[in-house]
């Protein structure tokens, strides 16, 4: 009997799907090359159900004989253990990113004789538009919440923006960019303590309590669908952390970040200008493994965070309290500075690779910012926070708006700052 080979990514099953493997059957035994997780994303979004739960979905289908993990969207290590005498797929990928990959395919299986058969794209079928309608559906708690450690184990470097309201959501959640038919977006968004208090008019020392942050992550999850972080300052007095871990984890946040300093809070960039106190290793351990006791699940995580290089401590201090925490039940490292180089982070994340036990890297370039995704990755960062920009952005821009209402008596000249009102009333879904 031959052997027919069909690789699919199977996030969304949909009649073009099953016309695939109905076309395939009539060549011979089926195997499925599923793509995991990894292999979707190095070229567009996360796939929303694992490579198990697709796994099974596909073995469920009538005249699939096997299902192999496929590692990358180049098909050739698959073909040549499998050494199929044919090969199906849609005619759909002539052109786009997996152009390609396509034209690899046919150069391999000339090899041995053996061809590629593309039968015509099912119409009236929109993988983007069923996306969209699983998006307008929105997500559980617990998908959310699982799904950052799920990007961490899948993409090079997982990219979260600052978001502090509804709105901000919104744009973390639906902005993107193609790039050589690579689809570029943001993974996750960060709730940050700066973003908010100021949005709030507050100053950024702890005084816009949990209650109140608590009511902004609502907004957030209400309107968003992708994993959200949790700046959380301090984490408060030891006995009030795993309260806030556990109403955290209820409502499908993913994770919390916690900075290993004691005192009145004072942001991080004045570094040591202003008064600063760190926790003690024992301590802020502690308060680590207070969180993780409270935890129902293992899908959540609390990240440390080191201020030693914002506090001029070293990395050996920096270094010393990474394997502490680790030890302490730390799910990731934040390493913090607020240097206009990069260079001690760089240094801290070769040796930090050096440590036995390991967990992910998190960054937040806000004053080295020169540096590129690509060069965090390499260093072996796991995640990169963009902390503050879309507040940062608006400011400015509202500022000019209302400037120039006052230098005018009216607001036509403010009209180019300004998005149609027409837009505005479309924004958001439901509204019109």
């Amino acid at each position: 009997m031959k052997t027919v080979y069909v690789g699919m990514s199977a996030d969304i099953i949909h009649p073009g799907h099953l016309n695939i493997i109905n076309e395939a059957k009539k060549l011979g035994e089926v195997i499925v090359g599923l793509l995991t997780d990894k292999a979707i994303a190095s070229y567009k979004r996360l796939p929303t159900l694992s490579y198990d739960q697709r796994k099974t979905i596909v073995e469920s289908i009538k005249g699939v004989s096997q299902v192999i993990p496929q590692e990358t969207l180049d098909y050739e290590p698959n073909l040549r253990k499998v050494k199929p005498d044919f090969v199906v797929h849609g005619d759909d990928w002539k052109t786009g990113v997996q152009r390609t990959v396509r034209e690899h395919v046919i150069e391999v299986l000339s090899e041995w004789g053996a061809k590629l058969v593309e039968p015509a794209y099912t119409p009236g079928i929109s993988s983007t538009q069923l996306n969209q309608a699983i998006k307008e559906i929105g997500t559980t708690p617990e998908i959310r919440m699982r799904k950052f450690r799920r990007l961490l184990e899948s993409r090079d470097i997982v990219r979260i923006i600052e978001v502090h309201n509804g709105l901000t959501s919104l744009i973390a959640e639906n902005a993107s960019v193609e790039i050589n038919n690579i689809v570029k977006e943001f993974d996750g968004m960060w709730i940050s303590s700066l973003t908010d208090s100021t949005a709030k008019g507050k100053p950024d020392i702890e005084y816009v309590d949990f209650t109140s942050r608590l009511q902004t992550i609502n907004e957030i999850l209400d309107v968003s669908t992708k994993p959200i972080i949790v700046d959380g300052d301090t984490g408060g007095l030891i006995e009030h952390f795993p309260f806030t871990v556990r109403t955290l984890e209820r409502n499908g946040v993913s994770a919390i970040i916690i900075e290993d300093k004691v005192g009145l809070k004072k942001n991080s960039l004045f570094g040591t200008d202003v008064e600063q106190n760190q926790d003690t290793i024992e301590g802020f351990s502690a308060k680590i493994a207070m969180g993780k006791k409270a935890l129902v699940t293992t899908d959540f995580m609390i990240i440390a965070r080191i201020e030693s290089l914002i506090l001029k401590k070293g990395v050996d201090d920096a270094l010393a309290r990474a394997k502490a925490y680790i030890a302490a039940g730390a799910d990731g490292i934040m390493i913090h500075s607020k240097e206009k180089k990069a260079d001690e982070v760089l240094e801290f994340c070769r040796r930090f690779h050096e440590l036995e036990v390991k967990v992910p890297l998190v960054a937040v370039p806000t004053t080295y910012d020169y540096i590129t995704e690509k060069e965090l990755a390499s260093a072996g960062i796991s995640a990169v926070i963009y902390a503050n920009h879309l507040l940062r952005s608006a400011y400015p821009a509202m500022l000019k708006t209302a400037k120039s209402i006052l230098e005018h008596g009216r607001s036509k000249e403010a009209g180019e700052y300004c998005m149609p009102i027409q837009d505005i009333l479309e924004l958001i879904p439901g509204g019109k």
